[in-house]
């Protein structure tokens, strides 16, 4: 089945105008007519709305609603993923297909050892793009929320914006040298320690690593380093890694 988001406003009541370039896909991409079903989402409450298309315009579609239904396709926990801004097109996968495996937030963070640097105007583009190719992961898994990519935020910034979140991690190339080091028993005891309603920040560094002073700082926010495994995994496979572990620890 088809899923589309729009906005909180229009859904009223019985009735969901769908508007934009999704009028164009349903209309001369799809195809699809009168009478034919399709669910909603409004990015917001996690639900699905499954209506039925009642007319079409070239600038709306009009659809009356059959039924709610509670998914239950959201993770039952928030996990935000505090990015180190990569090189090139990386960050485009990254976004997408931490979407499709329920991320709730994305931050990009510029880190000491990334390559990148963003002006304003370039952050500004790049969000949004990131925003969209979310957008369209979402619609594509058939999420009922959208994640939010949020502004770009210095190291120190991140780590203060984890501060309120119940469960703080990074994966780190070197944790086994570290003075309280737990290895990958410590790993699986956080991971499975995992409960739903928590929120989860993760911590990936970018292509160079974290340097020792951002894991020193990482250590006094209360971030608990952990391994993933005896390979160094690349800026964007570690996100993955991490989330599919928390998928396999929380989703029933």
């Amino acid at each position: 089945m088809y899923h589309f988001f729009v906005e909180p406003s229009q859904i009223d009541n019985q009735t969901i105008c769908i508007t934009g370039e999704d009028v164009n896909h349903i209309k001369n991409v799809l195809r699809l007519k009168q009478g034919d079903e399709i669910s909603v989402s409004n990015g917001v409450d996690g639900k699905e709305y499954r209506c039925g298309i009642t007319s079409m315009t070239d600038h709306q579609v009009s659809c009356e609603l059959r039924f709610i239904k509670e998914t239950g396709v959201e993770l039952s926990a928030r996990v935000s993923l505090f990015q180190g801004l990569p090189k090139g097109d990386k960050m485009d996968l990254i976004v997408q297909k931490m979407t499709e495996l329920g991320v709730y937030e994305i931050i990009p963070v510029a880190m000491q050892r990334c390559i990148v640097k963003l002006d304003d105007k370039k952050a500004r583009l790049r969000i949004a793009r990131w925003q969209e190719i979310a957008k369209a992961a979402a619609k594509q898994s058939g999420r009922a929320v959208i994640p939010q990519v949020r502004e770009v935020l210095t190291y120190q910034e991140a780590l203060a914006y984890a501060d309120k979140m119940d469960v703080k991690m990074v994966p780190y190339e070197m944790e086994n040298l570290l003075e309280k080091t737990t290895g990958m028993t410590g790993t699986k005891q956080m991971i499975e320690g995992l409960k739903p309603g928590q929120s989860i920040a993760v911590f990936i560094g970018p292509e160079g690593g974290f340097a020792q002073q951002e894991i020193e700082d990482a250590i006094a926010h209360g971030m608990i380093p952990i391994t993933l495994g005896r390979r160094i995994l690349r800026t964007e496979t570690a996100g993955l890694t991490v989330m599919a572990w928390i998928l396999y620890r929380l989703e029933e």
